[in-house]
């Protein structure tokens, strides 16, 4: 046999659903936040996207846990997603208090990174791994 298949991960669909909504999120937030410059209705946008976003980060750090714990792969993703959260405490913590300077790129940072987290895990992978040449 040339090769050996490996079986998809589970958890995977409610893993891609948690990051999904976790980019969305920090979209929306990024949206609301232009508008702030434009409109004052905007801030209760803002905010109720703030507890959203929050809400999601702790979604994707159970959706890791998840796919991870019956397996027993690696911990990688979860202490990547706990980073995230920690990322995403302080990024309420400088919102809250108006700290816009390190508040705004943040959350350049952390979209950038759940994106990247998304597309990392769309991406296809093979199923095959090559066989070990003697």
């Amino acid at each position: 046999m040339t090769g050996q298949t490996t079986a998809a991960p589970r958890g995977g669909t409610f893993l891609r659903t948690a990051m999904i909504l976790q980019t969305l999120a920090l979209f929306f937030q990024a949206s609301t936040a232009g508008l702030l410059l434009s409109s004052s209705r905007a801030y209760t946008l803002h905010d109720y996207g703030s507890k959203v976003m929050y809400g999601a980060a702790m979604l994707y750090v159970l959706a890791t846990v998840l796919a991870w714990r019956p397996g027993g792969g690696s911990p990688r993703p979860v202490l990547h997603s706990t980073g995230f959260l920690v990322l995403a405490s302080a990024q309420v913590a400088l919102g809250i208090a108006h700290v816009a300077s390190l508040h705004v790129p943040l959350g350049v940072v952390m979209f950038a990174l759940s994106t990247l987290a998304l597309v990392r895990s769309l991406s296809p992978r093979p199923l095959l791994r090559p066989a070990a040449r003697s």
